[in-house]
């Protein structure tokens, strides 16, 4: 752990572990697109930003539309319709805003990147199609059974025996 101190162009890394460069900027807070760190806080253009009532405005407005998208999501859940989809796109929203949200939308890409690591493991992989073919086998037993004892006849039309 280097607080280091150098020459210009010279990258340190902090105390803190935040690599920095010589002025003191953290690096994930520059706008360094070779290191693909993407710049945290507000995206607004330079105009809206100098003027405080203006950013003001702007933020609540990227925050209505964000919780609209997001509201709109949530109520696709338990309706038809990409309700987590339309969830993370509310939260991309609050993203070009907001530092917290850009932080929940990095967790949620890492830990969805990890579980789709997680399931193309050839390990993992074999048991999800064990258990699949295990519960075809059980499902096409209890079908059999079902025909064998009422043929063809739909449920809701059999008659005690």
């Amino acid at each position: 752990m280097d607080t280091g101190s150098g020459e210009a162009g010279e990258v340190a890394v902090a105390a803190d572990g935040m690599k920095s460069d010589t002025a003191g900027v953290p690096r994930d807070q520059t706008d360094d697109k070779a290191g693909g760190e993407a710049v945290r806080g507000s995206r607004a253009p330079e105009f809206v930003k100098t003027r405080r009532m203006l950013h003001l405005s702007w933020q609540v407005g990227v925050f209505i539309l964000g919780l609209a998208v997001v509201v709109a999501g949530v109520i696709m859940l338990p309706l038809p319709g990409p309700g987590w989809v339309v969830i993370f796109c509310g939260m991309a929203i609050w993203a070009t805003e907001f530092v917290w949200a850009q932080l929940v939308l990095r967790w949620t890409k890492r830990k969805v990147t990890e579980a789709a690591q997680r399931a193309l493991d050839p390990e993992v992989r074999r048991r999800n199609i064990i258990l699949t073919v295990v519960g075809l086998v059980i499902m096409a037993v209890l079908g059999g059974i079902y025909l064998w004892k009422f043929g063809f006849e739909m449920p809701w039309n059999i008659k005690d025996q």
